[in-house]
């Protein structure tokens, strides 16, 4: 199955916080190393843009030959529709570049609803909320995305899910739920600050 990371570096609370190393090893790398340990995956494309801003980030994908998909920077929606049409999906996992403590377990479970429930337009676990942030796993039905893309406003392409969410009665929606002690005191495993280096390090052995 694909999954693609959404990533750019232009962020303004935390500016090239995905290439930012954490015990010598930038975030990036840290996430796509947790996904490759889920073996229900096939493909990992980082889906970035097609800003300068990104140029760095694209030079340590191909310096460690992974695979990137280069679009729109605000459109998220557009971009990751766009990858996902590259290699002709009909569903993509997204993940996000900011969380370097992803659970490939967490992406399994996805994996598996995903196999018993084909007629679903999104498989999620934030709709609502029951894992900390940086652990959020969305499947998503290219041809949905493709469909309503039109329809989003601009805050709605960037977030690329909200309009799903705002309008879940007109969709096929599974949110799947932690059921388990694990994080049950955690509720931030993101980065979106630099001072959140400093949170998560501890979970770092």
């Amino acid at each position: 199955m694909l999954l693609i990371i959404q990533a750019r570096s232009n962020s303004k609370r935390f500016p090239n916080k995905i290439l930012y190393n954490i015990k010598s090893k930038p975030i990036i790398l840290r996430v796509i190393s947790n996904i490759s340990k889920s073996k229900m995956i096939t493909n990992v494309v980082v889906a970035t843009s097609r800003k300068k801003s990104d140029d760095k980030l694209i030079e340590l994908l191909k310096s460690k030959k992974l695979k990137f998909f280069r679009g729109n920077l605000n459109n998220v929606a557009s971009r990751l529709l766009k990858a996902s049409q590259r290699y002709k999906k009909n569903f993509f996992i997204r993940v996000s570049a900011d969380s370097p403590l992803i659970d490939y377990k967490i992406i399994n479970k996805a994996v598996r609803l995903f196999k018993k429930k084909h007629n679903i337009d999104i498989i999620t676990n934030v709709f609502p909320r029951s894992y900390p942030k940086g652990q959020s796993v969305e499947i998503i039905r290219t041809k949905v995305l493709e469909n309503n893309i039109s329809k989003m406003s601009k805050s709605e392409k960037e977030h690329v899910t909200t309009y799903f969410y705002k309008n879940h009665n007109k969709f096929k929606i599974l949110n799947f739920s932690n059921n388990t002690n694990k994080f049950k005191y955690i509720k931030n495993m993101t980065v979106d600050y630099k001072s959140d280096v400093k949170k998560i390090i501890k979970f770092f052995k």
